[in-house]
């Protein structure tokens, strides 16, 4: 088997770094254009090393037990499809990534072949998800970038009723946002998501909850109920320790925002300076 080599590769929108973690021999960081994407340990798919990404497997420990049919719109090294893989064998993956040379590349150093079920689509999210089936997915999870930004196509409520389309009657749709001061752009699309799902949670460390420092939040939402006693318990005890918001909670954080829709001028987060050095 192809062992990876560290080093820097010219990609459809940039450039990828591919760090060896000296902590773990067969763990490795995928940072693009600056930014650490993805992290992938290729011998134990069940670790995970990025905070935001514990919180959305703590979500899908909550889920009811088997295989899921999964989306993933933004692939990097495909962390979560690999861990689902690993936990919940039998599962079935489409991954949306519009970096071709993105993908070729994690297929040819980090082993994606070796994922079972797994199928990856060169697509942009808008494209990709009117392409889906409807009710065809018990699991659709939006974790897109641009830099260390959400794009805000994939924010709005058009968008949005796209997701709800393609997802079963209990799927659940588990979303990605970085934001900082004030939270403002989250404060948005909780908004936005309200509006398309009737039942909805966020999930964050309370510094980055409270709008003290730039960070990741964890939007869940599902036509169907969500397990927010099991989530809001494993959140609190594990590695990342988090609350949950839900609710009453929940209004008081969106305190009137606006959703998001097509077209409109919308002001991405933009993450302080000297973050990712």
């Amino acid at each position: 088997m192809r062992e990876p080599a560290q080093g820097r590769y010219p990609v459809t929108y940039g450039e990828v770094e591919l760090l060896r973690d000296l902590d773990r021999p067969d763990g490795w960081m995928l940072v693009m254009n600056g930014v650490a994407q993805s992290y992938v340990d290729l011998a134990d798919p069940t670790y995970l090393d990025f905070d935001y990404v514990r919180l959305m497997a703590e979500v899908i420990g909550c889920l009811p037990e088997g295989p899921l049919d999964a989306v993933h719109v933004g692939g990097g090294a495909c962390t979560l499809p690999r861990y689902l893989a690993a936990t919940r064998p039998g599962s079935r993956h489409i991954v949306i990534e519009p970096d071709a040379e993105l993908v070729r590349l994690v297929r040819e150093q980090l082993r994606l072949k070796s994922v079972p079920r797994l199928k990856v689509r060169v697509l942009d999210g808008r494209a990709a998800a009117a392409g889906l089936d409807g009710a065809s997915a018990d699991l659709f999870v939006l974790d897109a970038f641009s830099g260390a930004v959400m794009p805000a196509e994939l924010a709005t409520a058009e968008y949005l009723a796209e997701v709800r389309r393609v997802l079963r009657p209990g799927g659940t749709l588990l979303i990605n946002v970085a934001d900082g001061k004030g939270l403002p752009f989250a404060r948005r699309l909780l908004a936005t998501v309200l509006g398309a799902f009737r039942h909805v949670l966020l999930l964050a460390e309370p510094g980055i909850l409270r709008g003290r420092r730039f960070g990741n939040l964890i939007v869940a939402a599902s036509p169907a109920e969500l397990p927010i006693e099991a989530v809001t318990r494993r959140a609190a005890g594990g590695l990342t320790q988090a609350r949950c918001l839900y609710g009453r909670e929940l209004t008081n954080f969106v305190a009137g925002a606006a959703p998001i829709r097509d077209g409109e001028p919308v002001i991405s987060p933009v993450p302080p300076p000297g973050l990712f050095d």
